[in-house]
């Protein structure tokens, strides 16, 4: 089978479109003919990571395809199933959190390929309402924001959340699914043409991160902020919070340490929560809260699977707004 290989270099460098051995599914596996996948940051921090010793490595967490071959113990009836792969292994049970969440492309080989091989739990019935390109780039940022605001951040109809940085998957889908809750929705970003294509998707107030934030909220202090930043905004987020206040982080993107007087967080009563992916039942729970509430991902971009180097270039540039894909065919 065909796929996106990285080996040999690190960075983007070292992406190959090639033949690959074809394998087939082991006892509780099945093999899933894909037919779109999509790109998270995540693969660009694996790539960056990666020496010239490791071995061959084919990246890509999120895909949907149609299940073309069941290993032992799993009924031959589900093949030609249509699928949506959920990338988090072995973490079914919200409440039972692994220390380290095994995801698929990384160690495992992921979707950027003609086909995968998953547990069979991991393969779950694709909503018809879906289309492969909407489906194959929605898993781990649509599964890592649904926690994110409803499991970690208890997010309540009618409450005022804030998303810093609009334009990513998480950031996207969360805006999506808050608003779809009820709640108010405002987000920042640098770019002018993004803060207008959050408002065109139902966003209630956009500012620029770059302004006074306590100016920009206009009064309306914040129940819950979305963090996927870390210390270039992490000040700003006490001016704006009411007592009693949530901050849910789930990244660093630019970097990973940051300062915080003790009192602006215990007078308030803030609470600053840790998040990251999600479990199988949180999944579920998830693709069901989309399916009742007719949500469409935002696709920024789609791919074939030979220009996926393409597809990374326009990540590191940071002019997404939504999902960029990858289409097998």
């Amino acid at each position: 089978m065909k796929a996106m290989i990285h080996a040999s270099k690190n960075g983007l460098e070292g992406l190959m479109y090639k033949e690959v051995t074809d394998r087939q599914p082991g006892h509780d596996e099945v093999k899933v003919r894909l037919q779109a996948a999509g790109l998270n940051h995540r693969d660009l921090f694996l790539m960056a990571d990666r020496t010239t010793n490791d071995a061959p490595l084919i990246l890509g967490s999120d895909g949907a395809g149609v299940i073309e071959a069941v290993g032992d113990g799993v009924p031959i009836s589900l093949v030609g199933t249509d699928v949506i792969i959920n990338p988090c292994i072995g973490w079914e049970h919200t409440h039972h959190i692994p220390l380290v969440p095994a995801i698929l492309g990384g160690p495992s080989d992921g979707t950027f390929a003609e086909s995968v091989i998953i547990p069979v739990q991991n393969a779950v019935r694709k909503p018809a309402y879906l289309s492969w390109d909407e489906a194959g780039g929605l898993p781990l940022s649509a599964l890592t924001a649904y926690r994110a605001l409803f499991t970690r951040g208890q997010l309540q109809q009618g409450e005022h959340v804030l998303i810093p940085g609009i334009g990513g998957g998480v950031a996207t889908y969360a805006m999506l699914m808050a608003l779809a809750a009820g709640a108010r929705v405002s987000v920042t970003s640098r770019s002018e043409a993004k803060r207008q294509a959050a408002l065109a998707h139902g966003a209630n107030h956009v500012f620029d991160s770059h302004g006074d934030w306590k100016e920009s909220v206009n009064g309306d202090a914040v129940d819950l902020i979305l963090d996927s930043i870390g210390p270039a905004t992490f000040d700003k987020y006490m001016e704006i919070l009411k007592p009693n206040g949530r901050i849910v982080t789930f990244g660093a993107s630019s970097g990973d340490r940051i300062e915080i007087p003790l009192r602006s967080i215990f007078f308030p009563q803030i609470s600053i929560i840790g998040t990251s992916m999600g479990s199988g039942e949180e999944f579920a729970d998830m693709l069901q809260f989309m399916e009742r509430h007719a949500l469409h991902p935002i696709i920024d971009s789609v791919f074939p699977l030979q220009d996926t180097a393409q597809a990374f270039h326009r990540m590191q540039q940071g002019a997404q707004l939504g999902n960029i894909g990858i289409r097998m065919k």
